[in-house]
């Protein structure tokens, strides 16, 4: 994989979060480690073990009821967007999110990436899905604006640690009362929507959004109880007191982007409650992240277990009655992102299982069964392997194939390190867990794609190295007893801990500096160019294999085209400003169409551009979903099913009499094969001329071809005649597979009779029909069937009000209107883009593009 990425003039701006949290957790550590500068790791461990079992029990009967209240977060989303989901499907969906969210801030998994998988399969929308993530997202801050307000209006004693003057934190408070209130205001007596830059929401009304402040405010208190009950009696805290802190905590850790919040949350409480002891703390803190971070990230990846068991059911008939038919099509889009979650966490556990001493009455059974050569080198690769799975992560959420096997392989070894360098059979356990998920789920890794050849986002290599630093700086403090001297890098021994860490962090560093080394000495892949003459017959292998029309578009010779290393499929492309703009979906074979998004995406990062991909179908957007982009609706395409099309019935009277008329007036239809119309071409020529003169137009591109002969002559050709002169004509855009055939340039003369392109299209369809294709593909209809109701975005309110008032500038409805005599139907196509303000940006370029300039564009 590659890890940097190259030089550009944006690339700051994705590497400043990266960087803001890892600074963050750099002064988090800092903090810490003066905090507990008269403590040892033995003093934290000791009151870990002291915690009484019946106060775990108590945090974990929390948890559960916390992770109840969860679900109800995203049951309310739902019955904000007013769509039918049953509540166990909607509990389920939120423990995933929420399982595996809390423990990574990978924006892959924690925003609506994640919940469009699960929701899509139940017939919600980008937009709905967006909608319900926000709408959980506010339900937490309205929950902590509570707490964190009364904490700060209250001056209680943890929220000085914010170091501000009594005044100014109550005035703080009362700001944060008076968001929420003046949320509550508006969500229950607005009466219009909410504009939210290119939002609009609808009030939610005074029911929901009481629901929201008290699932919020309770939720959030119950949490707070699962670490209350496992603090020392002795702490003397009141619950409202600690209740306050814990959102302040909650809310600090947010704000630092730090995977899980981890460090930041725990120095926030240390610094807030200094009068208790810093070992008894951190052990309820420990207790509180086993409880309620990684049991329910281990029972999530038990739902995960079930649903590839279940997979299997053929095999395993008990277990079809057992998990039941509602969570596999929850967890099937998923799970190549919940493993990497999984195996990222394996990786931080043989780290920081690395870096901690050994418990000495394992390591007594162990010597007189292991030799000291075999536990050191197992202790050494139980670190080089944790690094190697935090690496692996990043392919297992990409697909690879190659991360599958390399995981699974180090998997197993990291289970025979963790029993053979100090018999740590929970870690084992773990392993052993993640270990069999992910085997079972080997047909979500289906990407032949290189491993090397992948690259890592700054998030990524953000949440790598703070786990690295993690373990060093835990590793540090665990041996801080021991004097440093040059003889403990030589020093070999059963109870040698701080040898043993030294050696390790080393291994650690330098891997991770080989294989930074390796990405920078890589060469750089070859760059995608405009088709040349010995692309075409690559070209057509994969146009073969197409099932849509708008493949043919890759001919027009005005677009780059990058292949896939199999030479079977491809994307095309053109770059307009900083967007760098992909037509359509990959052509060619199925197999190769998520390996070449990705690579695309990732060779536009590689220029500093913007990844876009116009006219995409909703079969695929998953695909552009994992990409982090946002999805825009930008029209509907009008495909007429062939097999059963004829001009019977009444609603087909329209396309009779255009039939009827144009033979009465001496039209013929014939279609010609390609190449064979070398003779017309002159007439052809005269004809689309007068056609551009007629419309004051010129030649588009990008998804619209032009004049060109060479072009022509690629594809047959239906032509209009009228006492043998071409009055009219089409370019055919068929596929190989017969599923689908449309047109590209439709040009007739100002001497064609009334009709003669209804009379065009009837004919064509019935010779497709005799031909065995099975749809014709009139094209898309912009701004078609955009949603104008309040909570979609501005983007649809303003394309409905174009689509219904834009006449002098295009003939919107007009174009629909025809195209639905033809009994069509209507298939929806999308915009990806970044989001934010890049989708008007992305738009702009698109119309440039495809216009051939501005000046073309502002041109009726």
């Amino acid at each position: 994989m590659s890890f940097l990425p190259a030089g550009s003039v944006a690339a700051w701006r994705r590497w400043l979060a990266p960087l803001v949290s890892v600074l963050a957790f750099a002064l988090v550590v800092w903090v810490v480690h003066h905090v507990l500068a008269r403590y040892r790791v033995h003093d934290i461990a000791a009151e870990l073990r002291a915690i009484a079992p019946a106060k775990l029990l108590a945090a974990a009967a929390l948890t559960a009821l916390s992770y109840s209240l969860l679900t109800l977060y995203d049951w309310l989303g739902v019955r904000y967007v007013g769509k039918p989901v049953s509540y166990r499907r909607t509990a389920l969906t939120s423990f995933i999110a929420y399982a595996f969210g809390h423990n990574m801030s990978l924006a892959a998994f924690t925003g609506s990436a994640v919940r469009y998988r699960m929701y899509s399969t139940q017939g919600l929308t980008a937009i709905d899905v967006a909608t319900i993530a926000s709408f959980c997202a506010l339900t937490t801050g309205l929950g902590l604006g509570v707490l964190a307000g009364v904490a700060s209006l209250l001056a209680v004693p943890g929220a000085t640690a914010l170091h501000l003057e009594r005044t100014w934190l109550q005035a703080l408070g009362a700001a944060l009362l008076a968001l929420v209130l003046a949320y509550a205001g508006w969500a229950a007596f607005a009466r219009r929507p909410l504009r939210i830059g290119s939002w609009e929401v609808r009030a939610p009304g005074a029911r929901l959004a009481s629901a929201q402040l008290v699932v919020g405010v309770v939720d959030l208190s119950v949490a707070a109880a699962v670490l209350w009950v496992l603090l020392p009696d002795s702490a003397g805290l009141d619950f409202a007191t600690f209740a306050g802190v814990y959102a302040l905590g909650i809310v600090g850790g947010v704000l630092s982007q730090v995977p899980g919040g981890l460090g930041v949350f725990e120095a926030i409480l240390l610094l807030a409650l200094p009068g208790v002891p810093a070992p008894q703390l951190l052990g309820a803190l420990l207790a509180y992240r086993g409880i309620y971070y990684l049991a329910p990230l281990a029972l999530a990846a038990f739902a995960l277990l079930l649903h590839e068991l279940y997979m299997q059911r053929a095999r395993l008939a008990l277990l079809r009655r057992t998990a039941g038919n509602w969570i596999t099509p929850l967890l099937r889009p998923i799970a190549p992102q919940l493993i990497g979650v999984l195996v990222f966490v394996a990786g931080a556990v043989l780290l920081l299982s690395g870096a901690t001493p050994a418990l000495d009455a394992r390591l007594h059974e162990l010597r007189r069964i292991v030799p000291l050569p075999l536990l050191e080198l197992s202790h050494l690769a139980g670190s080089v392997l944790g690094v190697g799975l935090l690496v692996l992560a990043r392919g297992l959420f990409l697909r690879l194939n190659a991360a599958w096997h390399l995981t699974c392989g180090l998997l197993a070894a990291g289970i025979a390190a963790s029993l053979l360098k100090g018999f740590d059979y929970e870690e084992a356990a773990f392993l052993g867990l993640v270990l069999l998920v992910t085997y079972l789920s080997r047909p979500a890794f289906h990407r032949p794609a290189s491993l090397m050849s992948q690259r890592f986002t700054p998030g990524w290599l953000a949440s790598i190295a703070i786990i690295v630093a993690l373990s060093l700086w835990v590793g540090l403090f665990a041996n801080r007893h021991v004097p440093y001297s040059h003889d403990l890098w030589w020093t070999f021994a059963m109870h040698g801990d701080a040898p043993r860490m030294l050696r390790a962090s080393l291994a650690v560093i330098v891997l991770l500096a080989a294989l930074v080394a390796s990405s920078l000495l890589r060469p750089a892949p070859a760059e995608p160019h405009v088709p040349q003459a010995n692309d075409v017959a690559r070209i057509d292998a994969a146009l073969r294999q197409a099932d849509t029309s708008l493949a043919n578009a890759a001919l027009i010779g005005d677009k780059r085209i990058l292949f896939h290393d199999t030479a079977d499929a491809f994307l095309m492309y053109q770059v307009a400003g900083r967007s760098w703009i992909a037509l359509g979906d990959p052509v060619g074979a199925p197999a190769q169409r998520e390996d070449l998004v990705w690579t695309f995406r990732e060779l536009v990062d590689r220029h500093g551009g913007s990844a876009v991909f116009y006219q995409v179908s909703a079969a695929n957007l998953p695909l552009y979903v994992d990409l982090g982009l946002s999805l825009a609706k930008i029209g509907e395409e009008a495909r007429v099913a062939l097999t059963d099309f004829n001009l019977q019935g009444s609603a087909r009277s329209e396309l009779r009499h255009a039939r009827s008329r144009a033979g009465r007036s001496g039209s013929s239809f014939e279609v010609l094969p390609a190449g064979g119309f070398g003779p017309l071409l002159p007439a052809l020529r005269a004809v689309s001329a007068d056609w551009l003169e007629s419309k004051a137009t010129a030649e588009k591109g990008f998804s619209l071809g032009a004049f060109a002969e060479e072009y022509l002559c690629r594809f047959p050709l239906a032509v209009v005649r009228i006492d043998g002169r071409v009055v009219a004509f089409a370019n055919l855009w068929p596929t190989a597979t017969r599923e689908e055939l449309s047109i590209d340039l439709m040009r007739f003369g100002r001497d064609a009779p009334a009709g003669t392109m209804d009379y065009l299209f009837v004919e064509l369809m019935l010779w497709a029909r005799e031909q065995g294709y099975r749809w014709f593909n009139l094209g898309m209809a912009p701004l078609s069937g955009l949603e104008a109701r309040s909570l979609a975005p501005l983007w649809h309110r303003m394309g409905d009000f174009l689509y219904r008032h834009g006449e002098a500038f295009y003939n919107f409805e007009g174009l629909r209107r025809y195209k639905e005599k033809f009994a069509p139907v209507w298939e929806p196509r999308y915009l990806a883009t970044p989001g934010g303000l890049q989708l008007a940006r992305a738009l702009y370029d698109v119309s440039t593009l495809i216009a051939g300039g501005l000046r073309e564009l502002m041109r009726k």
